[in-house]
């Protein structure tokens, strides 16, 4: 019964030493023998006795809403599962109510309790029935009356399994305004399912049963009694007793008053029009409307499977599309995110779901969010278990006789082998990997290997990606070719499955002259806008100066060192695990031009500004924080500023900057560090238009002119913030990106080529 033997309330030892009999309260052949050693003529009540009972319980029975005109005996069929050898139905026969069914799977019980009431009682019926498989039809009775039964079934190591089939079959033989009526020792734990069962659709109220005058607190027995409504109403529940007044078992009553609480609190979510989780049984209630029709724009959280059901349960999403008139590919699918990417903003907000939805072409649209429960699984095994939960869900109109398709991400990865796992207190666990994508050409013997950097907190987001050669040197011969139809997209490309390859890779190397990355090819053209003024610096012998902030991989800092002699970079890096995996795996190195500063991005440009502003000159030191220096270092302003760092926050829908980068007292601050001529740039990760929008609008408030490139096919959006007054017009863009074309020194015409084609790309928003 979900509980101790030693917490019975049959305080004789020659009880307690039949409840040892007992062991597992499931089990009929220990129950069979209980009753053989016990005898059917001394009753065994487990709770509460008549005298106790009856106040409370025959008022229940007697408001059931019947015809004036019938009798009790007449007008109400009453069941009594798990009956054992106990006296209640006896009870209640005696007290007028006579077409009573009792059963037990307990042969030897019902043998007894027949021959011990075939004369006094002969309308009572004993039938040999599991109540977890009740052979009745639906709609039988009007009260089913449980004494201890769910309690039986729930026992906690064996879970939930049988107290849902059993609480599923009682919903199943209930007439309409019916009554189950439940005696227990309302633990949590079979509250948690009884609660939860009987939500829409049932009016549940909670009973406290008087207990015998006793010398100290013991386990009091509860009564639950769930009205089946006409209506799918949701009700709060009801409790007749004071909560303060309870004089059972401390323990016992915090239990129940904790799964009350709980209880009515999801409900008042439900009323309110919270996101909460519905039930499948919920949904077929009509908690959320009537789920054979479509309604455009419905949106409900569920659960799927549950124990004895299912190998796994699931959280899932269902998405009617908003616009129902176009043309869809099917009525219903199945979209199966990973647990890699479920917590993604496209996938675990609103907006970005209702995005898949519209990409999917499907008029309803089921998303599975997988956990880590599911880890071990193969996604071939998931899809089988899904294929009958997802069914019901299926609309009326969908294809009779088609199985419900299934979709989920793929990154086109051919071939994986993580080369370094480890974390960081700042970042998390970090893996790096290299990878062999699929060749559209099916020309698998041209693809070219990369190198990623991936956090483990944006899960599934390549933070840098960079080409493998052998010795990191460039053999035109072999690479040339492929590097035109190389294509990747890091901070957007997705992780496949993971395929651990313990192969050497000591002589593939980072190759420096290769922009792997889109994003990074669109933050270098940009520069076009301010190509007169780095012209200018650089014939006259001076040094453009550059702050990174987001070392990552080293992999820009690192490109531009290689293609721009005029150019002095600082790269500022929060996390120096970063700095030390970017060296021993990226081939990132330190000179006089490239200086790394251990620092956070926002305090290091506070600073900066806050000396600069001030006239004073400053020395950047090795630490990050800027000092002054009498005679060690010129006056200077920064001429380019380029943000490129994740946030570990992906629940806000910015997936890059962290949130602080895009505040208008950073990017004021930003604007004060640079030269008059200078660019600040922002590298936008958000599928949000009212996040991107947001952003855009501050950066106007603060730069006298904006310009962006959106990517194709990526959600990045690479932003321009200039501080001249005087603008370049969108029709000199080209002009001024030939005129970058001659600053930088690239090995590779095709890597020029899409810098410039990237500049084409450049719209102005101020």
């Amino acid at each position: 019964m979900g509980k101790k033997k030693n917490q019975k309330q049959q305080p004789s030892a020659s009880k307690d030493d039949l409840l040892n009999t007992l062991g597992d309260f499931t089990s009929k052949e220990n129950w069979d023998s209980f009753f053989t050693i016990r005898g059917s003529d001394d009753s065994f009540e487990w709770y509460a006795e008549w005298p106790q009972l009856r106040d409370s319980l025959l008022p229940r029975i007697q408001q059931h809403p019947s015809p004036s005109s019938l009798s009790p005996s007449s007008s109400l069929r009453i069941l009594v599962p798990g009956c054992g050898n106990s006296r209640l139905s006896e009870h209640l026969y005696d007290a007028g109510f006579g077409d009573i069914t009792n059963i037990d799977f307990s042969k030897v019980v019902i043998s007894g309790m027949l021959r011990r009431n075939v004369r006094d009682r002969p309308n009572m019926r004993w039938r040999v029935m599991d109540m977890t498989q009740m052979q009745f039809p639906d709609d039988t009775f009007n009260v089913v009356l449980d004494k201890g039964g769910l309690d039986a079934l729930m026992e906690p190591e064996l879970g939930p399994q049988l107290g849902t089939k059993y609480l599923s079959e009682v919903k199943r033989v209930l007439k309409s305004r019916g009554k189950f009526i439940c005696l227990t020792l309302a633990e949590s734990h079979v509250l948690g399912l009884l609660f939860p069962k009987f939500r829409f659709g049932w009016n549940v109220c909670l009973y406290a049963i008087p207990q015998k005058p006793s010398t100290k607190p013991d386990l009091q027995t509860f009564m639950v009694v769930a009205e089946k409504e006409s209506s799918n109403e949701l009700l709060q529940i009801i409790s007749s007793f004071d909560h303060s007044s309870l004089a059972c078992n401390p323990n016992q009553a915090s239990g129940l008053l904790e799964a009350l609480e709980s209880e009515n609190q999801i409900r008042g979510e439900y009323l309110s029009g919270s996101d909460v989780l519905y039930s499948l049984e919920d949904l077929q209630l009509g908690a959320k409307g009537d789920l054979q029709k479509l309604s455009p724009g419905r949106r409900v959280l569920l659960t799927l499977g549950e124990q004895g059901v299912s190998h796994f349960c699931y959280k899932a999403v269902l998405l009617d599309a908003k616009q129902q008139s176009g043309a869809f590919s099917f009525h219903c699918g199945v979209f199966i995110v990973p647990k890699t990417r479920s917590h993604e903003w496209l996938f675990s907000s609103e907006e970005g779901q209702w995005q898949v939805v519209e990409s999917s072409k499907a008029a309803r649209l089921i998303m599975v969010l997988l956990e880590a429960s599911h880890a071990n699984a193969d996604m071939e095994d998931i899809q089988k278990d899904l294929s009958p939960l997802v069914k019901p869900l299926a609309p009326a109109d969908n294809d009779k006789g088609n199985q419900i398709p299934f979709m989920t991400a793929s990154d086109g990865i051919k071939q994986r082998s993580v080369v370094y796992q480890g974390s960081s207190s700042l970042t998390g666990p970090v893996v790096i990997e290299d990878v062999v994508y699929e060749n559209t050409d099916d020309d698998v013997s041209h693809s070219l290997p990369f190198r990623r950097l991936i956090f483990e907190r944006t899960e599934g987001l390549v933070q840098s990606e960079a080409l493998l050669t052998r010795d990191g040197l460039f053999d035109k011969s072999v690479y040339g070719v492929e590097m035109k139809k190389a294509s990747s997209s890091s901070k957007s490309k997705r992780r496949g499955a993971l395929k651990r390859n313990n192969e050497s890779s000591s002589k593939m190397k980072v190759y420096h002259g290769y922009l792997a990355s889109s994003y990074h090819t669109a933050i270098i053209s940009g520069f076009s806008l301010i190509s007169s003024y780095l012209e200018s610096v650089a014939s006259s012998g001076n040094r453009v100066k550059a702050v990174v902030i987001g070392l990552g991989a080293g992999l820009l800092p690192m490109f531009l060192h290689g293609c721009m002699q005029s150019m002095q970079i600082e790269a500022v890096e929060l996390d120096p695990v970063m700095l030390n995996l970017a060296r021993d795996y990226f081939g990132f190195t330190e000179d006089k031009r490239m200086k790394v500063h251990i620092a956070d991005g926002i305090q290091f440009v506070r600073d900066y500004r806050n000396l600069y502003a001030a006239g004073n000159e400053v020395l950047l030191s090795s630490n990050g924080s800027c000092k002054l220096s009498d005679a060690e270092s010129r006056s200077t302003a920064i001429d380019i500023i380029i943000v490129d760092v994740d946030s570990s926050d992906s629940s806000s829908g910015l997936r890059c900057p962290a949130a602080d980068f895009v505040e208008e007292s950073f990017l004021q601050n930003v604007k004060d560090t640079l030269s008059e001529q200078g660019l600040f740039v922002i590298n936008l990760v958000s599928r949000s238009p009212a996040i991107k929008d947001a952003v855009v609008s501050r950066m106007k408030e603060v730069f006298s002119h904006l310009f962006c490139i959106q990517l194709e096919g990526e959600v990045n959006l690479v932003l321009f913030g200039l501080c001249s007054e005087s603008r370049i017009e969108e029709d000199c863009i080209l002009d001024a990106a030939l005129k970058l074309d001659k600053l930088l020194k690239s090995e590779h015409p095709e890597i020029s080529q899409s810098i410039t084609d990237a500049a084409k790309k450049l719209k102005r928003l101020k």
